[in-house]
């Protein structure tokens, strides 16, 4: 991931101020506020603009991807070529949703919280698209996720644990 925010604050310094960088990093599928918060340190910006800008990039696209991304799998399950790819994504959230209709909002907290990989705001908010939770519920939700994600992620990117103890 550092290689990744490397590249590309490397690519856009000259056109995007730190702040930014990191705004825009935050919004990116993958990235979201977890690279986000990784890159506003190592571009030394002042740790609450960065938490703020991290924040709503991250925070920003999910109405979007909550209300459009089971209408784009839908369309890509019409096409031969993209079928396969809308396959693998109902295959993925039908095999777990027994397990997350039984955790539901809390689990949705937790899912998008905790920083692993492949869980985070964009899963969670496609996962909710895909399984047509309340849109309302599944956005609240995902933004205490966020917070959450925020502030383990504070602690291991802006050291604040050692400061702490």
């Amino acid at each position: 991931m550092e290689s990744f925010i490397t590249f590309f604050t490397a690519h856009f310094e000259k056109f995007l101020s730190r702040e930014m960088m990191v705004f825009f990093l935050s919004m990116m599928p993958v990235i979201e506020l977890r690279g986000g918060l990784i890159a506003a340190s190592l571009l030394k910006v002042n740790y609450i603009q960065g938490l703020l800008y991290c924040l709503i990039g991250n925070i920003l696209p999910i109405p979007f991807v909550l209300f459009f991304f089971a209408k784009i799998v839908e369309l890509m399950e019409k096409s031969s070529f993209t079928r396969p790819l809308a396959s693998w994504f109902r295959k993925k959230v039908d095999k777990h949703k027994d397990a997350i209709d039984k955790v539901d909002f809390w689990g949705l907290v937790l899912f998008v919280g905790i920083p692993l990989p492949g869980t985070g705001a964009w899963t969670g908010a496609m996962v909710a698209s895909l399984l047509k939770m309340n849109r309302k519920k599944a956005f609240l939700a995902i933004s205490i996720g966020v917070c959450l994600a925020a502030g383990i992620m504070s602690l291991l990117s802006y050291g604040l644990l050692g400061k702490l103890i």
